[in-house]
């Protein structure tokens, strides 16, 4: 593996981060629903799997991306699109950039209520915590196509 691998392992990471937050969020709603209190204790359970092993691979990211940076010894990384496009970029770019930091404080605040059985807390930050936490994965690899695929900037 190259420095140059890094963004789309990143890209990966961000993609599976994404799938594992959106299931986990399906599986609690589903156990908020289930009438049988074994089932119910299965799927939350399960949900509580699934949203730690997606913090791991969101470390991972998080890991990843400062190494790529911090091995290029800077964080730009030029867009090779005009026009609209990069309008829409920008707004992607300037939008996702806030809240990853947010959500980087946001989600182990929110980990911490459930692990603590504070599940009122761990509710209601869940309930700000994961649209944005989606957001930020999601756009994390709008980010690398933008940039890496579709519109990257010519070789210098």
């Amino acid at each position: 593996m190259t420095v140059q691998d890094i963004p789309a392992l990143n890209a990966s990471l961000n993609a599976i981060a994404t799938v594992l937050i959106s299931t986990g969020f399906v599986i609690i709603k589903r156990a908020q629903k289930e009438s049988d209190p074994a089932k119910r204790a299965a799927l939350v359970r399960t949900h509580r799997t699934i949203m730690l092993s997606s913090a791991v691979v969101s470390a991972l990211f998080l890991v990843g991306y400062l190494t790529y940076h911090g091995m290029r010894r800077g964080l730009h990384t030029p867009f090779g699109g005009t026009g609209a496009i990069r309008t829409v970029y920008l707004f992607i770019l300037w939008t996702h950039i806030p809240l990853a930091a947010a959500i980087a404080l946001m989600v182990p605040r929110t980990f911490v209520f459930a692990l603590q059985g504070k599940f009122d807390r761990h509710r209601a930050w869940a309930r700000i915590t994961f649209p944005i936490w989606f957001y930020v994965s999601l756009t994390g690899v709008l980010v690398y196509l933008f940039l890496y695929v579709w519109w990257p900037a010519a070789a210098r």
